[in-house]
């Protein structure tokens, strides 16, 4: 008993080696190595060439196994290079898939020259203005995105002049390359950084720096000196960082605390180093769906042969566009499609959001409505589907049905009980009245007696 015991304890321990290091394993990438070509003078930009690279990433610089995989014959055995990343950040499964897969994680590399930042909030980092003898090697820097499109990471190698042995020395991440976020509630951009802490630049200090743009348009939208611990003078309404996160985690993270309209875009993570400088881009998009109401409600009683006109108004939404048509669903509990409607154009109200609406011209003698039923109108966004519905009656319809029928009977029996009832009531009084003496004459004979009398006692 004791053996199985310890056998099945080997086994529950090899297992878990074994799933961990699966899970934790370093990736094989194909990426594109860009550059420009030399410009031709006057001023003018060369174009850019790119070329296949492979990058053999790995936990530590002790690890040997990526230098004996064989690389593939398409690629130039001069752009095959080993990344060596403690923070494991190149390992996570997202930029591993199963082999076989389809999705691969996308990944360029570009060579990267250090210098001095300009921005107010990034100076102290290179005040002292000198170049270190560590600033002189062969810099890259590299952009990669995971199979799941949610997890990016941006990094800064360095590599011995002459050698293919690279280190990463600054990299950053991201777990929300792209979001949504409903009008009004707060959302968080993630973004995190990590240093090599045997780098002397990681001793000099950072500066973290958000910014947003659309369609051309930026806007700075905070920024913040690690060194000093100064926040810049321009921050946005509602956009907040943890501080203290910042220092103690490298959590670089933007929250919003309530969303708006004009909040959708790319936004852009940039953390410095002195010389150094990473970024992450991603997408934010405020979803926000429409509210329905339908006019006139409650419906008037309709008759056969006539024509209804009845409006929808979606509002409130953002983005377009929005899809709006009708549904009836008759007493039988069949739901149908009404078919096409007129749609009004879009109208933006001062908050951004979009507001459209749809008539429905409902012709009772055209369409088989019978007695009435459940009019639905139904918007279809990006933000979920929404439904607003009314009660349609039909009166005066050719053809009443059994329940109809039998109402009808039982009101003209109430009709009928009550008219017996009123006749009984009136003969039974009339009767009761004949029998009664008249007053009057009672009253004539009694005095025609007492003066009979009177008149004997004279």
């Amino acid at each position: 008993m004791t053996d199985f015991s310890t056998i099945y304890k080997l086994s529950l321990v090899a297992l878990w080696c074994f799933i961990h290091a699966s899970s934790c394993s370093c990736p094989l990438l194909e990426c594109w190595f860009v550059q420009e070509k030399k410009g031709r003078g006057g001023g003018l930009t060369g174009a850019t060439t790119q070329e296949k690279t492979l990058l053999h990433i790995r936990k530590d610089e002790h690890d040997d196994s990526a230098e004996s995989s064989r690389a593939p014959s398409d690629i130039n055995p001069d752009r095959i290079y080993v990344i060596t990343d403690p923070a494991e950040a190149l390992c996570h499964r997202s930029f591993n898939p199963p082999r076989g897969s389809i999705k691969k994680p996308q990944c360029e590399v570009n060579p990267f020259l250090p210098q001095p930042s300009s921005l107010a909030w990034v100076h102290s980092l290179t005040e002292k203005a000198f170049s270190p003898v560590y600033l002189q090697a062969d810099w890259f820097s590299a952009s990669f995105q995971g199979v799941d499109e949610q997890r990016g990471v941006s990094t800064i190698t360095r590599a011995p002049s002459g050698t293919k042995q690279h280190s990463v020395i600054l990299s950053l991440t991201s777990r929300t390359m792209s979001a949504q976020a409903r009008l009004g509630e707060p959302v968080t951009l993630d973004c995190s950084f990590w240093a090599d802490p045997l780098s002397p630049l990681s001793e000099m200090g950072f500066a973290v720096e958000w910014r947003y743009q659309f369609r051309g348009d930026g806007r700075l939208v905070l920024a913040y000196d690690g060194k000093t611990d100064r926040l810049a003078d321009t921050v946005e309404e509602g956009a907040t960082l943890d501080f203290e996160a910042v220092h103690q985690r490298g959590n670089a993270s933007l929250t919003l605390q309530e969303a708006k309209v004009r909040h959708s875009g790319t936004y852009i993570c940039s953390v410095y180093l002195p010389y150094l400088l990473a970024q992450v881009a991603m997408e934010l998009e405020v979803v926000e769906p429409p509210s329905l109401s339908i006019h006139p409600s409650p419906l008037p009683l309709a008759v056969p042969g006539q024509v209804l006109n009845i409006q929808c108004e979606a509002s409130g939404f953002v983005p377009l566009p929005v899809d709006l048509s009708w549904e009836f669903k008759g007493a039988d509990g069949k739901t149908r499609s009404l078919g096409p409607a007129s749609m009004s154009g879009h109208r933006q109200a001062w908050d951004g959001t979009f507001s459209q609406s749809t008539r429905l011209q409902l012709d009772t003698s055209k369409l088989d409505l019978g007695r009435g039923g459940e009019l639905t109108c139904v918007a279809v966004h990006r933000g979920g589907t929404r439904r607003a519905s009314v009660t349609l009656s039909v009166i005066g319809f050719s053809s009443p049905s059994i329940e109809d029928s039998m109402a009808m009977v039982g009101v003209a029996l109430v009709l009928y009980g009550l008219i017996k009832f009123a006749s009984w009531t009136f003969t039974s009084s009339g009767s009761d009245e004949a029998t009664k003496p008249d007053k009057r004459s009672y009253q004539k004979q009694f005095l025609n007696k007492s003066f009979t009398a009177e008149s004997l006692r004279v």
